[in-house]
C-alpha cells in the first residue's frame, strides 16, 4: 500500500518555500531512539517505504517503529521530450517536505546498538543529512 493521502482538495500544488527550521515534530514522542534531519529536502513515499523495510528487517520484529513523516505533497513532472509551456505536468509521486530539526523515524523496544544500526541503514536510503538521537534519561 503506497503512502499517499486518501483524498486531496487540489491535484497539483505550488512548489512552496522550504526555508526556515521545523517548529513541530522536533522531539522524540514515542520511542527511545530516533533519526533527526539536519538538512532540508524532499522525502518521497518510495524512500520512506525503503527505510521502513530496512529498519524492520534489521530489528527482526523485536521492537517497534514509528514513522513521523507523511508524504502529502504531490510532485509533478512533464513527459520527456515535451516543449516548455502547455501547463503544469501531471502528478508523478508523493513527497514529504523535510526541514532541519524534524524527527523522521523513532524506534523503541530494542537496545541502543540495534537502534543505531537500524537508523544508520535508513539514513543511507534518503538524500538528506541526519543524526541519531536518544531520549534524555534512557537507561542503556
Amino acid at each position: 500500500m503506497p503512502l499517499m493521502p486518501k483524498r486531496v482538495k487540489y491535484r497539483k500544488v505550488s512548489k512552496g518555500s522550504r526555508a526556515g527550521y521545523a517548529t513541530s515534530g522536533t522531539e522524540l514522542a514515542y520511542g527511545e531512539f530516533g533519526l533527526k534531519a539536519l538538512t532540508r529536502g524532499l522525502l518521497t513515499a518510495t524512500q520512506i517505504e525503503a527505510c521502513r523495510v530496512a529498519i524492520n528487517r534489521e530489528m527482526k520484529r523485536k521492537g517497534k517503529l514509528w514513522i513521523r513523516v507523511f508524504p502529502d505533497k504531490p510532485v509533478t513532472r512533464k513527459p520527456i521530450e515535451v516543449r516548455m509551456g502547455g501547463g503544469k505536468g501531471n502528478p508523478e509521486f508523493w513527497a514529504a517536505v523535510i526541514l532541519p530539526g524534524k524527527v523522521l523515524f523513532e524506534v523503541g523496544g530494542v537496545s541502543e546498538e540495534v537502534a543505531k544500526e537500524c537508523l544508520r541503514l535508513a539514513a543511507t536510503k534518503i538524500g538528506i543529512h541526519t543524526k541519531f538521537i536518544t531520549r534524555a534519561g534512557v537507561k542503556i
